[in-house]
């Protein structure tokens, strides 16, 4: 297959099949184009199809040392690798043999925390212009869930109607189906309770709790849509998604003596390193509050 035609079928793919962003599609189709130009002069030959489905690991390293010369940095590389992989996968099919290179260490950002009184006014506007009050008291509950008990959006929307009747705690599975207890607050229990007599669809135990307006699943993609428009209108950070609440509840418990151990049980956290950079958070913060006060900051 020809290069233009290879390159056409990843734009169609990416926007039709994957719904990828207008930034996203330019963005990844721009690398493979890079890639593709790259091949071209590196092997004086076309890369087609069948050049591609030849890539060896040593093409690839001189693929990214070549955008290294342009001046990108280690986030911009690995972002690069990685849309060359999809790339490559899509040419060759799922079980195409990808040359295999460690992208560069990208070092991990701190997670940003909002407030509680953000939260509040965020799960507020969204509840409120929800187009019907069930739907409302749906996304007020989701969003309690997430700031209040710590949960992932997956483990949220995985939360089925076996968690019913709702008592202190609350049975979660998390990632690699580990199971977990996570205290309720009431609010967040009366929150829950609020929408469940508010839903129009019957609750069954091997069904999920959260509804979309049909019926089916609720998707995670219109709680983020959801967070995304609220924030706009509130003026909050782009960093204020719906994962941010999550970080917001970890670093909040810290601040107020939540000790790491129980800090990583009820995230569900695999090991304790994934729990301690929210001692980072908690220290960023402090030196906010303390630039902010200080008269000689």
């Amino acid at each position: 297959m020809a290069a233009s035609d290879l390159i056409e079928r990843w734009r169609a793919h990416l926007a039709l099949d994957r719904r990828r962003s207008t930034h996203t599609v330019r963005a990844y189709v721009a690398t493979a184009e890079r890639l593709q130009a790259f091949l071209t002069e590196h092997h004086g030959q076309v890369a087609d199809a069948a050049r591609l489905a030849k890539l060896e690991q040593a093409d690839l390293r001189a693929f990214l040392t070549a955008r290294r010369m342009d001046g990108i940095g280690n986030l911009s590389a690995a972002r690069e690798l990685s849309a060359v992989r999809g790339f490559l996968r899509f040419c060759g099919g799922e079980d195409a043999a990808i040359p295999q290179l460690k992208g560069p260490r990208v070092k991990r950002g701190l997670p940003r925390p909002i407030s509680p009184d953000e939260v509040v006014a965020l799960a507020q506007d969204i509840a409120e212009g929800a187009r019907e009050p069930w739907i409302g008291a749906r996304d007020w509950a989701v969003l309690l869930l997430l700031y209040g008990a710590g949960l992932r959006i997956g483990e949220a929307m995985g939360l089925q109607g076996d968690v019913l009747p709702l008592g202190d705690v609350l049975r979660v599975t998390g990632k690699r189906n580990k199971t977990r207890m996570v205290p309720l607050l009431p609010q967040v229990r009366d929150a829950m309770l609020a929408y469940v007599e508010q839903c129009p669809h019957p609750q069954a135990r091997n069904q999920p709790l959260f509804r979309g307006a049909r019926g089916g699943p609720l998707s995670p993609a219109l709680i983020r849509r959801a967070v995304q428009g609220a924030r706009g209108r509130l003026g909050l950070s782009d960093r204020t998604t719906p994962h941010a609440l999550r970080h917001s509840f970890a670093t909040h418990l810290l601040g107020r003596g939540a000790d790491l151990r129980s800090l990583q049980e009820l995230l569900g956290h695999a090991s304790l390193s994934s729990t301690q950079v929210y001692t980072q958070v908690d220290a960023a913060h402090l030196m906010d509050v303390y630039r902010a006060a200080h008269p000689r900051a």
